[in-house]
């Protein structure tokens, strides 16, 4: 496997990981997944835009899982490789260091569901349905 292809691999990952825990505690998830969609869904903010927070956030927390989830979920909703820059970079600006770890981490995975030329330039598929590791 590529480091390009990291995202996807994580993504996999997690969710085999997930669905285990998520058969021993089942009410905790679906919890989750209402307020996922809660938060998620269409309103003042549209779905993009929210995906650009959390993928921002995602370097913030360093959590490579919700990185691999939320470059997907900003690919899929239609980000443009310049807002997922920009997105990141205001990671970096609160994050110093590390977010210039994780930053380029999480454009890597973007620009990996995007189907977006991967660090070796040859250009990569685009998305399926998003499926994020959590529920």
């Amino acid at each position: 496997m590529g480091h390009h292809e990291h995202g996807a691999a994580v993504r996999d990952e997690v969710r085999e990981l997930g669905r285990q825990l998520r058969r021993a505690i089942p009410a905790v998830y679906r919890g989750y997944a209402g307020l996922h969609e809660a938060a998620m869904g269409e309103g003042a903010l549209d779905r993009c835009t929210k995906e650009l927070i959390a993928l921002a956030i995602a370097v913030t927390k360093e959590c490579d899982g919700c990185i691999a989830a939320h470059a997907r979920g900003a690919a899929a909703s239609g980000a443009g490789e310049e807002q997922v820059a920009e997105a990141i970079g205001v990671a970096i600006l609160l994050n110093g260091g590390p977010g210039t770890v994780y930053g380029p981490r999480a454009f890597a995975a973007f620009r990996e569901f995007a189907g977006g030329a991967g660090p070796d330039g040859r250009d990569r598929p685009a998305p399926g349905p998003v499926q994020h590791p959590h529920p």
